[in-house]
């Protein structure tokens, strides 16, 4: 039996999983998260096959409990559940570590096949993260847009900043010094060849990135 941990801070979210995870064989959604430590609490005491785990958290990001879990059980296989696009978090996301990434408006199928793929040890590769991952920099990426030359923790920083956060705010809610995000903050600034906050919020809404 694969057992499941869902993290998601929406309860419908969490009850439409368990819906369809109740008719297949062999899968059973074993507890259920709705905040980043109240899912750190149930991993530590108890054994899961997979974590479903939600990149927008209301106490910590997705990225940040993806890393600690990493961190205390590494050999823990994750998720990520998304209501956002591949191409604008999956790579990132694939590189801290994560198992795979599936957009909440999959069908059902994709997910069950998604989870059947990472408890087998394997990575879930969509075709579309596929081709992500296999362009070519060197010819990509003067096509690409500015964000998706940001690592995970800078295109973190740069979304905060592009929702209007201030330094001090970002700092608190990742756990960070001011400092380090400050230094952060003018790498963003210096590879998407701005010069400040308002640059950043333009962009982001231009782009359609701030919900």
């Amino acid at each position: 039996m694969i057992r499941i941990l869902v993290v998601d801070d929406h309860a419908v979210v969490r009850a439409g999983v368990r819906h369809f995870i109740a008719d297949i064989p062999g899968m059973e959604i074993s507890a259920e998260a709705g905040t980043a430590q109240e899912a750190i609490r149930l991993i530590r005491s108890q054994d899961f096959d997979v974590i479903l785990l939600d990149i927008a958290m209301p106490d910590k990001s997705g990225v940040e409990v993806l890393k600690q879990i990493k961190r205390e059980k590494p050999d823990l296989p994750v998720l990520i559940l998304s209501m956002h696009p591949e191409s604008r978090y999956a790579v990132q996301i694939l590189r801290s570590g994560a198992a795979g990434y599936v957009q909440k408006e999959a069908l059902a199928t994709e997910l069950v096949n998604a989870i059947n793929t990472i408890v087998r040890g394997h990575k879930y590769i969509s075709p579309t993260v596929a081709e992500l991952l296999t362009a070519d920099p060197a010819t990509t990426d003067k096509e690409k847009p500015l964000h998706e030359l940001l690592s995970a923790r800078e295109y973190q920083i740069f979304y905060k900043l592009g929702q209007g956060e201030g330094v001090t705010k970002i700092a608190d809610d990742l756990c960070l010094s001011v400092k380090t995000v400050s230094t952060y903050r003018s790498r963003v600034l210096e590879k998407m060849n701005m010069t400040n906050n308002a640059d950043i919020i333009y962009y982001a809404i231009k782009q359609n990135l701030i919900d």
